[in-house]
């Protein structure tokens, strides 16, 4: 299989480097929703956001990415108080409020965009799945040596562009607020008793998921943002105790998984005879799970295959 370098830096290129921060920003982000026992919380927003982007076209009459975006991550924090205000006016667990809340929402953006104008709305459910990756293209360089003027890499796409800087607010808010964000994950109780509000630290936790999720959204679509909230940051909670190795390991995961889950959806086929692709989304989400799925059996000290081997040698049954 031949791929000239401009094909691959036109196509390939930006669509792995979206790939790559949508799963660097779920990643990182998810690490938090994981701790907190809300990792539906990312299947709730990408739910719940649909109200939001139609709202965002009705208010603005465009397409824009500012205010369609803006709309949606109302919808994602306004979904955020509800799960809350059910599960504690309902006294139901959090699981249950999460699935009448973003159910509703989601029949609401529905229903709306039904309405007049809001069906001028290009949404497909393909794309709300699987997101647009292959469609993003960067007509800058036709050659290796393009990628040394740093002029060049001012006309990546605006999806890139955006992911990069979504990821980028997100670490810089994570390290500023790492210590009230780790106890407020582990013990939001005693938070409170040392004077800090967990309710809004954890506020700002579903605003950064919204966010990650929301750029995320348009594309690598909503199947993938759920498993990238959720898998790097459970696959590193197998392998450590410590809340700074953690994030770093879900990084590495969510980038190593990104990286070569386009890989083998854009290039697998191709090595092993096929013509054409697969979905680097769907490979993306498949190669997630299956890196969580092997952590879960050969974790060296949480994985199932170490506890069962520590109880044999101790003589209690496996």
């Amino acid at each position: 299989m031949n791929i000239d370098a401009a094909t691959f830096l036109s196509v390939d290129l930006p669509a792995l480097l979206a790939a790559l921060f949508a799963c660097l920003s779920c990643a990182l982000v998810g690490n938090f929703l994981v701790l907190r026992r809300q990792s539906l919380m990312g299947d709730a927003i990408s739910h719940a956001v649909l109200p939001g982007i139609v709202a965002g076209f009705l208010v603005a009459g465009t397409r824009d990415t500012f205010p369609m975006m803006a709309g949606a991550l109302t919808a994602a924090l306004i979904a955020g108080g509800m799960i809350e205000l059910v599960r504690r006016l309902g006294r139901v667990e959090a699981g249950a409020a999460m699935g009448v809340v973003f159910t509703g929402l989601f029949a609401l953006g529905v229903v709306l965009i039904e309405q007049g104008p809001a069906r001028q709305v290009d949404l497909d459910a393909d794309c709300v799945l699987y997101g647009q990756l292959e469609a993003i293209l960067w007509l800058g360089p036709s050659a290796w040596a393009d990628l040394a003027d740093p002029a060049i890499w001012t006309t990546l796409p605006r999806q890139v562009l955006q992911l990069v800087a979504v990821f980028a607010f997100c670490l810089v808010v994570i390290l500023a607020f790492f210590k009230e964000f780790t106890l407020v994950s582990f013990d939001p109780g005693l938070a409170n008793t040392l004077g800090l509000k967990s309710g809004l630290v954890q506020h700002v936790i579903v605003a950064l998921a919204a966010l990650a999720a929301i750029a995320s959204f348009e594309a690598v679509g909503s199947i993938l943002v759920i498993a990238m909230l959720i898998c790097p940051a459970a696959t590193a909670r197998l392998y450590t105790d410590r809340m700074g190795p953690q994030l770093g390991l879900s990084l590495l995961i969510g980038g190593a998984t990104g990286i070569g889950g386009y890989g083998l959806g854009a290039f697998g086929p191709g090595l092993l005879g096929f013509e054409g692709a697969v979905s680097a989304a769907g490979s993306i989400a498949v190669l997630a799970g299956v890196i969580l799925g092997l952590s879960i059996l050969l974790a060296p000290r949480y994985g199932v295959i170490a506890r069962n081997a520590r109880r044999v040698m101790q003589g209690a049954p496996a």
